[in-house]
Parts: structure tokens; C-alpha cells; sequence
């Protein structure tokens, strides 16, 4: 997997910038993480899970993969549904 599979034919601006945004982290690591997640699940987000997106972007890639992988506790504050969603969410192909 090298990048977006998903088409951003469709989605609203906000969503676009988000896709894009979710695949040019800065870390390998994370554009798989958050980049799959977003082709998968952008369409359907909801504008309070878009937000809730967008706030998770501003952390910093290292604290935000160690929350992820359960090395260090996400702030409190950045809790939500949608981490956990993102932190159940696939990220390697099947065999």
C-alpha cells in the first residue's frame, strides 16, 4: 500500500483536505494508520467525528502513534469513539 485508494470525487472540501491530510503526515506509520482509516471511513464521518478528526491531526505524529498502539494514554481531552474506531480499524491487507 502506497497511498490513497479511495477517490475524493464526492467529498465536500473540508472531507478532501482531511483525506489528503490523513495520507501526508509526516510518518510512514501514521499515513497508514489515519490514511486507510480515511478511505474507508471519510464519506460516512459525520460533521462532529470530521471535527473530531481534524482536532486528533494537530498532535504530533510520535504521541498520537504511541496513543494508538497503546504506548502512551491520548489527553484526555482528544478521547472520543472515534479514536477507538481508529485504533480498532485494520491497517494491514488480509491474506
Amino acid at each position: 500500500m502506497t497511498g490513497t485508494t479511495r477517490s475524493s470525487q464526492g467529498l465536500d472540501d473540508r472531507r478532501k483536505r482531511l483525506l489528503f491530510h490523513c495520507w501526508h503526515r509526516g510518518t510512514r506509520e501514521m499515513d497508514l494508520i489515519l490514511g486507510r482509516f480515511a478511505d474507508a471511513e471519510i464519506g460516512t464521518l459525520s460533521d462532529q467525528e470530521v471535527a473530531e478528526l481534524e482536532e486528533l491531526l494537530e498532535i504530533p505524529d510520535a504521541d498520537l502513534y504511541a496513543a494508538v498502539t497503546g504506548a502512551q494514554p491520548l489527553p484526555p481531552q482528544r478521547a472520543s469513539a472515534l479514536f477507538e474506531r481508529i485504533k480498532s480499524f485494520p491497517v494491514a491487507d488480509a491474506d
